[in-house]
């Protein structure tokens, strides 16, 4: 199954949709409110339903000054939801993980992608465990943990740095026997970045292009748009998808969304505009 799954994934033919499923009580934007295993199921297949490609299924936050939650807890919060999700749908579903063996079950039920935003920095067992069994992996860029990654958001060249974390992570992955067209790198907005920067990340996005791995943006309901609208999470539409559209256009090839059916719309507009002819 997972095998057939991971065929699904085209990437690089259009951009690409990830729902975000958090099954947390306490992630920045829904925490708690797909805690119960059936809704996150529901939540889930409308997900689909509107037109995801992908699930990102999580069970830890990853907020600003989060802590790690024990093994156990995580995989008492998404393997259930996991193996029904799997059951129930054709489409394929990531695990947002830096533990390899929540990501192990994860794989071992259907699971075709692993998210691991310490980019291979706190388990590098994930590695291996994406080469054997063939699957996707996203390799995010993070200074720190989520616990203490705000309290050092100044860089000289943020871009630079960025691409030199992702050359290491992209040969760290290699190494263990990912195939390149199987690795996502996702600049990490929100995560050890500043307003400034996360803004300035969107705007140089194409400059990642270069290091030959698709790209994945993760900004809806960010905190840097809220605090230039003002506007709490659950406020931030707007904002998100006008940074979900940037991104496209700048090369991103998936898109995270909360919003999944309106994030699609906005980004098949795009689309048509970009594919029209010349006057």
């Amino acid at each position: 199954m997972a095998g057939e799954r991971a065929e699904i994934i085209d990437l690089g033919r259009r951009p690409l949709i990830m729902g975000i499923l958090n099954v947390t009580p306490d992630s920045f934007s829904d925490g708690g409110r797909f805690f119960d295993t059936h809704r996150a199921i529901d939540h889930a297949l409308l997900m689909a339903d509107s037109g995801a490609d992908i699930i990102d299924i999580g069970g830890e936050s990853t907020r600003p000054g989060s802590k790690q939650v024990p093994l156990e807890e995580e995989l008492a919060r998404v393997i259930p939801v996991i193996k029904e999700v799997c059951h129930a749908v054709d489409t394929p579903v990531s695990i947002d993980t830096t533990k390899h063996e929540v990501a192990r079950q994860a794989l071992d039920l259907g699971a075709v992608m692993i998210n691991d935003i310490s980019g291979l920095h706190a388990d590098e067992k994930i590695g291996r465990l994406a080469a054997e069994h063939g699957a996707y992996l996203t390799l995010m860029h993070m200074r720190g943990t989520p616990e203490n990654m705000q309290t050092n958001t100044d860089y000289k060249d943020l871009i630079g740095e960025i691409s030199e974390y992702f050359k290491n992570a992209i040969e760290k992955a290699l190494s263990f026997g990912v195939h390149k067209e199987k690795i996502i790198i996702d600049p990490g907005i929100g995560f050890g970045k500043s307003v400034e920067g996360n803004f300035a990340i969107l705007k140089n996005l194409h400059r990642f292009l270069d290091l030959g791995c698709f790209i994945m943006i993760g900004a809806s309901r960010k905190s840097f748009i809220g605090k230039v609208l003002d506007l709490e999470a659950d406020e931030r539409l707007e904002g998100s998808i006008a940074a979900a559209c940037y991104a496209v256009l700048n090369g991103a090839d998936i898109v995270r969304a909360h919003d999944v059916i309106e994030t699609r719309r906005a980004i098949t507009i795009i689309e048509k505009i970009t594919g029209a002819p010349q006057a």
